[in-house]
């Protein structure tokens, strides 16, 4: 059982990194010599509705609830029509991670990936409660 649900979290990371790599990778085609970048603060795609379904942005450096300080932290989120961010992409100098959550009227159904310089791990929710912690 645990080797299934180890299999499971890497191909959810691979999905990850997949989609981070596409990302990043993918231009639009251009004419020979016309070097064009996109460059800005932030990133926003939107439905014929103008909802906006994804998002890329740059999140400040932060003082939390608890006093501590968050880095600085680059986000991606994919977003439901429903304007339900299901796919949540982050990284930062100290830690990234991945989340992906149910459907639209699911409160604990998600999947996260963590990865720290101090602790890793996958954790695995399901609406009933049930709950897989993966760490190394």
């Amino acid at each position: 059982m645990k080797a299934k649900l180890f299999l499971i979290a890497v191909t959810l990371l691979n999905a990850g990194m997949l989609t981070m790599s596409y990302i990043q990778n993918h231009r639009p085609a251009s004419a020979p010599g016309a070097d064009q970048i996109l460059r800005g603060r932030g990133l926003q795609i939107v439905d014929d509705s103008g909802h906006v379904r994804a998002s890329i942005q740059i999140l400040p450096q932060s003082r939390q609830q608890d006093g501590t300080m968050s880095a600085e932290t680059v986000l991606l989120r994919l977003i439901t029509d429903q304007g339900r961010p299901s796919v949540k992409i982050g990284a930062s100098e100290e830690k990234s991670g991945m989340t992906l959550t149910g459907p639209t009227g699911t409160s604990r159904t998600y999947v996260q990936a963590l990865a720290g310089s101090s602790a890793s791990a996958v954790v695995i929710k399901s609406e009933d409660g049930g709950e897989r912690r993966i760490e190394p």
